[in-house]
């Protein structure tokens, strides 16, 4: 009789609520098919500083059974932690000692691909399948292994909502509740100082946490990534609703990765490994224009991490136990290559290339009046609950 299949689990990028929740899925759905499950601590990190040659090797590695997952669902985070590595560009100086010489393969940046230690890693840790969970950049390098013949079934998740080939991605909804609740308790400050406010909310590519949070809680403007905006035009805006509203305040929300017409993103620091820079500030930049424009005084919240902290909402946590069960169900299958995803509310598989195809964004000519800075959503006869 042989071996159980070993299937291992990993998270990588920013952490989400829900992502404990996918975990305790997977293993619960690996119990019933006697299945074994290990996860790989600090995404695609934990891989890259595996030395197959040493017994510190299995430091990285973490046994999941149903004992050990039976109250992670309880809390927010990743029990494996997380990190925004990718092997498949190293800078020099960050590769592991240990890797041979012959697994360095230099990259047209100038940086590393060890990919090939990688893949000694798992035939080192007798792993027959890899279940990623993570956004566009840890699943971009899912599609790699998948094209280096390793069995990948990806969960996709992000707060903002942009990977592509699914319209739901875990932490989304809890992101967007977090952000609601916040709007509203800042209108009681804003409201009592006559003042506009302006959220700042995570999103680089994809505006939607800054739309649909200003839809559900009702915003007076709403800025996101997908379309530049005017700033005269905007402070126009704010000023009138300001002086509309009988408590004398506005309030607006704006995406991270939002910019002026003819501006550029708001960026800090270093490219990360997936070649891109620290987002945020294009709020605070906004509120000093307010203020300078208008006379008016300005609140800046920059929710930023509180967003994606906590445990996840109720619609996080069934598109999370669903995703690692229909996961766990792909590999058993010998299904390979698949990102389990939700299209119009159905629960399916695409194939995990689409993840790299193209950027998810919103539907700007459905969704945004580019005019007036605002949701427009004319018709929800016939759309999906969140108004893909």
């Amino acid at each position: 009789m042989g071996r159980r299949k070993r299937v291992a689990v990993l998270t990588g990028g920013g952490d989400v609520p829900g992502l404990n929740v996918a975990i305790k899925a997977v293993v619960a759905r690996a119990e019933s098919k006697d299945i074994e499950v290990v996860g790989i601590r600090r995404g695609w990190m934990g891989l890259l500083d595996i030395d197959p040659a040493s017994p510190e090797a299995q430091r990285f590695v973490m046994p999941l059974g149903l004992d050990n997952v039976r109250t992670i669902d309880r809390t927010g985070g990743t029990i494996l932690h997380t990190s925004r590595t990718n092997p498949g560009n190293v800078n020099a100086d960050e590769v592991p000692p240990f890797v041979d010489e012959g697994d360095r393969v230099p990259t047209a940046s100038g940086k590393v691909d060890c990919t090939r230690h990688i893949l000694k890693v798992l035939e080192s840790l007798a792993i027959d399948a890899i279940i990623p969970i993570g956004g566009d950049d840890t699943l971009s390098y899912a599609v790699r292994l998948h094209r280096e013949g390793v069995q990948v079934v990806a969960i996709p998740k992000t707060m903002d909502n942009d990977v592509f080939g699914t319209d739901f991605c875990i932490g989304f909804s809890t992101a967007v509740t977090r952000s609601v609740d916040a709007i509203n308790a800042l209108r009681t400050t804003t409201g009592s100082h006559e003042r506009v406010c302006v959220v700042e909310l995570f999103g680089r590519n994809s505006g939607e946490t800054s739309l649909i949070a200003a839809y559900l809680a009702d915003v007076d403007r709403a800025v996101i990534s997908e379309v530049p905006f005017d700033v005269d035009k905007l402070v126009g805006f704010l000023v009138t609703d300001r002086s509309r509203n009988p408590s004398n305040y506005a309030i607006m929300t704006i995406s991270e990765g939002a910019h002026t017409v003819g501006g550029t993103v708001t960026e800090t620091g270093i490219e990360d490994a997936y070649g891109h820079k620290k987002l945020g500030g294009v709020g605070y930049l906004v509120s000093q224009e307010i203020k300078q424009r208008s006379g008016v005084n300005v609140i800046y919240q920059q929710l930023a991490y509180m967003m994606r902290s906590g445990a996840p909402d109720s619609l996080d946590r069934m598109v999370a136990v669903s995703y690692g069960s229909l996961a766990l169900d792909q590999i058993a299958m010998g299904h390979r290559g698949r990102m389990v995803a939700l299209q119009q509310a159905i629960y399916t598989t695409v194939p995990l290339d689409m993840v790299v195809a193209a950027k998810k964004q919103v539907d700007v000519t459905a969704l945004y009046d580019v005019e007036t800075y605002r949701p427009k959503v004319r018709d929800t006869l016939g759309k999906p609950m969140f108004l893909y």
